[in-house]
């Protein structure tokens, strides 16, 4: 499958399309909130007010990634989200408990639903296509990419506009933050990985949110960013072991060694027990292999695989590793197939493997 076109709204500087990860937006404290556009160039002014800001994220995202491959109308749009609109969910019950549960509006809960992006997508597009959405927690996004691969190969589609869109609210972040999830007291986001006592070897990490978008096509062109190679899903595994088993069956299954492989992005997030798994991965699997992080940019989210994936997808078009990423390996290095390996509170895991076209 080629990656065709990107389009990526995040915590750095990635709408756009600037130069790849040129400036570097730092953040102190546990939360990661997106640097938002002008939406005016891609949304009717008279639609953006009637938008919540995730609708508003992900139609922007959709539309400059189908705008750089030019392209009008997919084949398919798939989306993944695991929480969905959280602001308009979060209004929605609000208003339940101020009015008791009586004259409601119903405009809050319809746009609150996880679908709603896609949807709104397909509206602007005029596009009566196959369109769907998948609600899967930590593999939200691998499901989108997966259903959107299946569509491709079973060739359903030429084309298919796959994206992954998660939010971050006041409201969610108290809970979370009760719950342990994130970092207390003041962190650095870029120093994540550093020895600073508040941030690497303590609990929690920082939250994060994004809309990124894919355009796939089962055809190549002179635009490509890279090749989709595989793609690959475990859930809970019982430890390290396991965990190395499909990743070596995963690379068997693809006829690759470690050899072949010139990056490895691995999903750490600054939390000790959560990093503890990529750590003795690098004593073990990847010790002869460079790898880079990426979650002091973009934060911890449920699909925050979609950033890997667009970082992945830059690296290899741009055949530059940027400074931000601490690359340790040689700039002479021509980096032509990437391992993504992440998971989600360790229950969620997932491998993709990204070429060069």
């Amino acid at each position: 499958m080629y990656i065709r076109a990107t389009g990526n709204i995040s915590a750095q500087k990635t709408f756009g399309h600037p130069p790849f990860l040129a400036e570097t937006a730092e953040y102190t404290g546990n939360r990661l909130s997106c640097i938002e556009p002008d939406y005016k160039t891609f949304i009717d002014v008279k639609l953006i007010r009637r938008m919540s800001r995730i609708i508003r994220m992900g139609v922007a995202a959709a539309m400059e990634c189908l705008q750089e491959a030019d392209v009008k109308i997919p084949d398919a749009i798939v989306t993944g989200t695991a929480y969905g609109c959280l602001e308009d969910t979060g209004l929605f019950l609000t208003k339940m408990v101020e009015f008791n549960e009586e004259l409601l509006t119903p405009t809050a809960f319809i746009q609150s639903t996880h679908n709603t992006i896609g949807a709104q997508i397909g509206l602007m597009l005029q596009c009566n296509n196959y369109n769907n959405a998948f609600v899967h927690r930590g593999f939200s996004f691998e499901s989108a990419l997966l259903d959107g691969m299946l569509l491709l190969k079973e060739k359903e589609a030429a084309t298919v506009l796959v994206g992954a869109i998660d939010e971050i609210t006041n409201i969610s972040h108290t809970i979370l933050s009760r719950m342990g999830f994130y970092k207390q007291g003041a962190v650095s986001s870029l120093q994540l990985f550093k020895k600073n006592p508040v941030a690497i070897g303590s609990k929690g990490t920082i939250a994060g949110e994004g809309a990124a978008f894919f355009l796939l096509a089962n055809e190549p062109s002179s635009t490509d960013y890279a090749k989709l190679d595989g793609l690959k899903t475990f859930y809970k595994p019982q430890g390290v072991k396991e965990i190395e088993e499909h990743i070596l069956s995963f690379l068997d299954a693809h006829s690759i060694t470690f050899n072949d492989i010139d990056l490895v992005i691995t999903g750490k997030n600054g939390d000790a027990k959560s990093d503890e798994i990529f750590d003795r991965l690098q004593q073990t699997l990847f010790t002869k292999n460079n790898t880079i992080n990426y979650k002091h940019l973009c934060g911890e989210y449920p699909t925050a695989t979609a950033f890997a994936l667009w970082m992945a997808a830059n690296i290899i078009k741009s055949g530059a590793v940027p400074a931000a990423l601490e690359y340790s390996g040689s700039k002479e290095n021509t980096i032509k197939r990437v391992l993504i390996y992440n998971h989600y509170q360790n229950l969620h895991h997932s491998l993709l493997l990204i070429s060069a076209c």
